[in-house]
């Protein structure tokens, strides 16, 4: 694999579900050899990607993009193409989200691309006056040598919603 420019190897490019079967096949195949296993092996790959790695979604991830999906669908229904699904007010409980739409135009402005005018959507850019980036601000030396996280404990389902309804930390500092 190639590296990156800072010489580290592009996990993220290495197809794990490949690698993983070729060393079970090898693994069997030593089995075989030695009369240990007697079995067939044929594997199927399926890529998730960041899907795999990552932790399980919270009640408000669930909730968030099954808005954004049947929303999605809502707009399709009655024939709002080329419109964003979006929800707002999302740092209240979810019974308060609203639903909405947003022509994906209205994101986009004209950018200079290999010295033609193309139609892009604008970065998002961090919010430097926001409280979410001021809090880093006030704690990114600390956090710089010291170890210092939030460590909310296994994700909880179900149970009083103080605990299994927890938003985000960068929608909890926005709500502060």
């Amino acid at each position: 694999l190639e590296r990156d420019p800072h010489g580290n190897v592009q996990v993220s490019l290495i197809e794990s579900e490949k690698l993983f079967s070729e060393m079970v096949k090898a693994e069997l195949a030593k089995r075989k050899a030695a009369g240990t296993y007697k079995g067939k092996f044929g594997a199927q790959h399926h890529f998730f990607g960041y899907e795999g790695r990552c932790a399980f979604p919270s009640n408000f991830d669930a909730d968030y993009c099954y808005s954004l999906g049947f929303n999605a669908f809502m707009l399709i229904q009655y024939g709002f193409t080329g419109y964003l699904s979006k929800v707002s007010n999302i740092s209240k409980p979810a019974e308060e989200w609203v639903a909405g739409g947003m022509p994906i135009t209205k994101m986009m402005n004209m950018e200079r691309r290999n010295g033609e005018d193309k139609p892009v959507i604008r970065k998002a850019l961090v919010e430097l006056d926001g409280k979410p980036f001021k809090f880093f601000e006030a704690n990114r030396e600390k956090w710089a040598v010291e170890t210092c996280f939030t460590y909310p404990g296994a994700i909880q389902y179900y149970g009083p919603s103080e605990v299994c309804d927890i938003t985000t930390r960068t929608l909890a500092l926005e709500k502060s």
